[in-house]
């Protein structure tokens, strides 16, 4: 198997999709693509062994740290389409969009694990019990309620996003690693976009993107996911009017995903663990 191939492949999928079309079909073609890549067998333990040597321990605890975040959305969604009746999807679209997001990080959790198996290290494992998805009784109704349900979804994509983002530094001294962590970031990124255009059709104030720190009417309990995206500068140069233009706080803010530390992310979890 040709690891560089299915990258390539991968990369080939229109991420701009969302934006250009509002056409449910349209958008679930596009997440199907992703999924069909997602779902071939990654037998890569030669290949990362190879690239790695004896594999890195930063490497590593940041695969790790990613698998978390992989079987914490996993696990969540599969219980979604296991309690669509109980939550309330509708039938057609909404379905088929969280059971393909699901299809996703399934196949996330696979791949990564066998990334860290290839580097020499060892994948951690979590199960269904080791979660919480009312975090401590915050969202008691998160599998009766389609509302929450999908308030918690857009809170985990848009953290993963961001967690993506935070932990790419670490993976810069193997370009095979962060080139893969970056198409599971646009992945997730993809996810995100839907997940609020979802909401929007419910009725949210949401765009398909974070706008300042925001956090789409979800309210403080999710509010930790969203602080620090009120950015308005980029390489120490400010966005907002630049150039002469018309470019408004919140929209300089839209331009660019921040990055959260390993340590946020784990505090933003924590309350979903069991």
């Amino acid at each position: 198997m040709n690891f560089r191939n299915i990258l390539n492949t991968i990369a080939e999928t229109d991420p701009e999709v969302y934006e250009r079309t509002s056409e449910r079909r349209h958008i679930l073609k596009s997440l199907g693509r992703v999924a069909t890549l997602a779902a071939v067998p990654l037998a890569l333990g030669s290949l990362f062994k190879k690239a790695y040597g004896q594999g890195s321990s930063t490497i590593v605890d940041t695969l790790n740290f990613a698998l978390t975040l992989e079987y914490l959305e996993a696990t969540f969604y599969t219980k979604a389409v296991e309690e669509f009746a109980a939550i309330g999807v509708p039938t057609g679209a909404p379905q088929e969009a969280i059971a393909t997001i699901r299809n996703h990080e399934v196949a996330h959790v696979a791949f990564l694990r066998s990334a860290i198996t290839g580097a020499g290290g060892t994948p951690v494992t979590l199960t269904t019990t080791d979660f919480d998805f009312t975090a401590n009784n915050t969202f008691p109704n998160v599998f009766s309620n389609y509302d929450t349900f999908l308030a918690v979804a857009q809170t985990f994509e848009d953290t993963g996003v961001r967690a993506y983002k935070g932990q790419a530094a670490n993976l810069m001294s193997n370009n095979d690693v962060l080139t893969a962590a970056l198409q599971i970031h646009s992945v997730e990124a993809r996810h995100a976009s839907h997940i609020r255009y979802m909401r929007k059709n419910r009725g949210a104030n949401v765009k398909p993107w974070i706008t300042s720190n925001d956090t789409g009417g979800i309210g403080s309990a999710v509010q930790a996911s969203y602080n620090g995206e009120e950015v308005v500068a980029q390489a120490g140069i400010s966005i907002v009017n630049i150039n002469g233009q018309s470019v408004s706080a919140a929209a300089a803010s839209e331009a660019f995903d921040e990055p959260l530390t390993k340590d946020q992310v784990t505090a933003i979890i924590t309350p979903f663990l069991a």
